[in-house]
């Protein structure tokens, strides 16, 4: 996938989220910000971004904390807020499959919910509400904090399937809002 460089951030642009880190269950050390502030960009500006906070390269080293809800990407870099509206018609969710340990989350933390599975590769299906298939049986690699970022289109329900070493979870998930962006309650078995 090609990558292109963005300059998103300035230091005065980035956003404190007040989040719960998803791994521990108790809220993140966030600095007080200095200053909120609302950026707007591109749809692929924001994946991009969202992907860069999760993988901590390019502007995601800069990032103290990030969250992500339903409608809005919420950052924090040097004690300074922006969030970032995500795209219209996407989705993100982030799924955590385990084997053995998970945690409660509902509002998925970039850089705070930790997986039990990490650096491994998975075999997702995904099937919407009419029967159309999204993703057959594409492998997908889960990051270094155990989950699995993925785009789908909003307000649909969801078929998950995640297939590793012949174990499998299946789930039905939701993209209309306010639904969890965290999905750490797929237990392969």
């Amino acid at each position: 996938m090609k990558r292109h460089s963005i300059v998103m951030f300035a230091p005065a642009a980035l956003l404190l989220a007040v989040v719960t880190a998803c791994s521990s269950g108790t809220p993140a050390a966030s600095p007080t910000p200095t200053k909120v502030s609302s950026l707007s960009l591109a749809p692929a500006q924001v994946k991009q971004l969202v992907q860069q906070i999760s993988s901590k390269q390019g502007e995601g080293k800069e990032v103290e904390s990030a969250s992500i809800t339903s409608y809005q990407l919420q950052v924090t870099a040097n004690g300074q807020q922006t969030q970032y509206d995500l795209p219209k018609d996407e989705y993100f969710v982030s799924i955590a499959p385990y084997l053995q340990k998970t945690h409660d989350c509902q509002i998925h933390s970039l850089t705070g919910c930790q997986g039990e599975l990490t650096n491994q590769e998975f075999v997702l299906t995904i099937t919407d509400s009419s029967g159309t298939i999204i993703m057959n049986q594409q492998k997908q690699v889960s990051g270094d904090n155990g989950f699995i970022d993925l785009w789908l289109p909003r307000n649909d329900t969801y078929t998950v399937k995640v297939e590793q070493d012949g174990k499998t979870a299946e789930q039905t998930i939701s993209t209309f809002a306010n639904d969890d962006t965290c999905i750490s309650t797929m237990q392969l078995s």
